[in-house]
């Protein structure tokens, strides 16, 4: 690293020691905030600058180059800035190599997409470095075609990798795409069963977008991936990353570039509108199209007295039910599934007496024509039959929960039903009619599409708000109704059964083994029910037995269902009464408490870890309140 000045021979590997330590200590920003635009304005010219930025970096340690690249990387304003500060590097150094290829891209995620683009684009403009990044977007691929990745890495960094690999596609050409073809498609299609396996609607929608854009590079002559999903700004930004005329677009051009380009457009656009004068006139759209509009000389007919003729539904419960199992008649059909609710309110006593057959027939009925509404419409005729009849009902569709020959669907549809049914029993009721929402309890709103574990942290949320004291002078509370909690005595009818059989996998469905999602929405459901019994009787029974549930899938590959054990735990505790939790449970509460401990260590889902935390809180909270003295 020696250079002659002044007839002289030079050594700058001081200054790279210099440089490595600096950085190394965390002083990136100050030290290379001035060094790298003042080498930018060096080496845009001089090659024998360049030449010296090269050796600069060469000579720093290993041990400190991690440091100094990751500088680099923050710094530079652009990709073609940074291959001339760095030259190649990354083919000459093996440490810079890994780094740049491997630590940066795979281990870590915290990184600005501006240090993603600079860093791939670097690799794009030098042939010696296109190799690498050929090579970086297999890795990057088979990483993000990993089942156990997807499982145990945080949606964070799945964005990242997903990023990374949506800019290498903008960077790669056709012919070096041809000679890896065949892997990258293996590793596309891995990629996809294991994203749309995954239970979290954001881990599903980043694997297909990534998937149409490495099918669509791929496969440029033949059918490529399509799938339909909700455009929200993370899809679009990420869609926004294939978008590169040239591997250093992520440069900001220069003011004179843009004044130059500007001003090249102005003479076409000014020439075009001359032209645009003179042929407008030819074709006026408006003047022709009242010409060939020839209703208008039409004489309206007068429908202002007419009545829409409407189909009346059936006055009785049994006829509803004949008419939803054989009538043809599609209008009445319609009419009779929007009135099906009210008349079950209205009459509970006929209600009950076909509250089970009514109950089946919802449960298997299926759209016959476009109703607006039709799913939920549906929904409430269920939650009122369940709540006119609760415990034969309830037996019928927890039985039916575990039964065969039954869809994801529709048992989802009975956990759903079952929440609503026993938030609508618990609420307290004034004059006949059941006030919804006039608790300060959150709605549960478990409708299909709905994340119930989000709905889930919403009420460990406002009870914990609940059961906090604040010493403070205010407005006088407004007196809330009161009245008896009718989920009181068929607690354990709802909870019970479901918890039963959930280790016995059936023909076509195994809660244990690929129908993970049905047990994530099965664990944030019995936890809603356990919330919902505090203070029934049999509230400390359904505590033990949900420790118990939790305590067997604790180590759970899926963070959704991870979430929802939480949650059960949160539920626990804050629906048993503390001296029960303490007679009763004791030791079953020391393991779950070292069980927390480690989540909030270990696991690598940010709400797993948020939950446990606050679980641990909620202990630390009961012991104080009574005044135990933890071993």
């Amino acid at each position: 690293a020696c250079f002659t000045l002044g007839g002289l021979d030079c050594s700058i590997s001081f200054v790279s020691h210099v440089l490595g330590k600096v950085c190394v200590q965390g002083r990136q920003k100050e030290m290379l905030g001035v060094l790298v635009p003042r080498l930018t304005e060096l080496t845009r010219s001089d090659c024998i600058w360049q030449r010296m930025c090269w050796r600069l970096l060469e000579c720093v340690p290993e041990r400190w180059m991690e440091a100094v690249l990751l500088g680099f990387l923050q710094t530079a304003p652009g990709a073609d800035v940074l291959s001339r500060l760095l030259g190649n590097l990354a083919v000459k150094n093996k440490k810079a190599q890994f780094v740049l290829t491997q630590k940066v891209l795979l281990l870590q995620y915290s990184h600005k997409t501006a240090v993603l683009q600079n860093l791939l684009g670097y690799l794009s403009l030098d042939p010696l470095r296109r190799p690498l990044l050929v090579k970086v977007l297999q890795e990057l691929l088979e990483t993000w075609g990993s089942s156990s990745a997807v499982r145990h890495s945080p949606p964070e960094q799945q964005l990242y990798i997903s990023k990374a690999i949506l800019i290498c596609l903008s960077h790669v050409k056709e012919s070096e795409i041809e000679s890896c073809r065949q892997e990258l498609l293996t590793s596309m299609m891995e990629g996809v069963k294991c994203h749309l396996d995954s239970n979290l609607p954001r881990i599903r929608r980043l694997g297909m977008i990534v998937a149409e854009s490495v099918s669509s590079k791929i496969n440029t002559d033949g059918p490529v991936l399509k799938f339909q999903y909700e455009e929200d700004d993370e899809a679009r930004e990420l869609k926004s990353l294939l978008v590169q005329t040239s591997p250093c677009c992520a440069v900001p051009s220069l003011p004179d570039e843009e004044e130059n380009e500007k001003a090249a457009v102005l003479p076409s656009a000014s020439g075009s509108g001359k032209e645009s004068q003179t042929v407008a006139p030819v074709v006026p759209a408006e003047e022709s199209d009242t010409e060939l509009d020839s209703d208008d000389d039409l004489i309206p007919y007068d429908m202002s007295e007419d009545k829409e003729l409407r189909t009346k539904a059936p006055l009785y419960l049994r006829d509803c039910i004949e008419v939803l199992t054989g009538c043809e008649d599609v209008d009445k059909w319609e009419a009779t599934v929007k009135a099906l609710e009210s008349l079950i309110r209205k009459n509970p006593a006929a209600a009950r007496e076909v509250s089970v057959e009514l109950a089946k027939l919802l449960l298997h009925l299926e759209e016959k024509t476009c109703i607006e509404g039709f799913v939920e419409l549906r929904q409430r005729a269920q939650v009122a039959v369940l709540t006119t009849d609760p415990i034969p009902v309830a037996q019928y569709l927890t039985s039916q929960f575990y039964s065969l020959n039954y869809s994801l669907r529709q048992r989802v549809d009975i956990l759903d039903v079952l929440v609503l049914a026993a938030q609508e029993l618990s609420c307290p009721k004034s004059q006949g009619k059941t006030k919804h929402s006039v608790a300060p309890k959150p709605g549960i709103q478990l409708l299909p599409g709905s994340d119930s574990s989000k709905d889930w942290r919403r009420i460990v949320d406002e009870r914990i708000k609940s059961k906090t004291r604040r010493i403070a002078t205010g407005q006088a509370q407004v007196e809330l109704p009161s009245g008896p909690n009718e989920f009181n005595s068929v607690a354990g009818h709802f909870f019970f059964p479901l918890i039963q059989h959930f280790d016995r996998p059936l023909t076509t469905f195994d809660l244990l083994g690929e129908d993970h999602f049905v047990l994530g929405r099965l664990v944030h459901t019995l936890a809603v029910l356990m919330y919902l019994a505090v203070n029934t009787v049999a509230v400390t029974a359904m505590g033990k037995a949900l420790l118990e549930f939790v305590w067997t899938l604790r180590f759970h590959t899926d963070c959704y269902v991870r979430q929802g054990l939480l949650s059960c735990v949160s539920s626990m505790l804050l629906s048993v009464p503390a001296e029960r939790l303490l007679e009763d449970m004791t030791d079953e509460l020391l393991e779950t408490q070292c069980w927390l401990g480690d989540v909030v260590e270990k696991d690598p889902d940010g709400d797993c870890r948020r939950l446990a935390l606050q679980n641990l809180l909620l202990m630390e909270n009961l012991k104080k309140k009574l005044q135990i003295v933890p071993s």
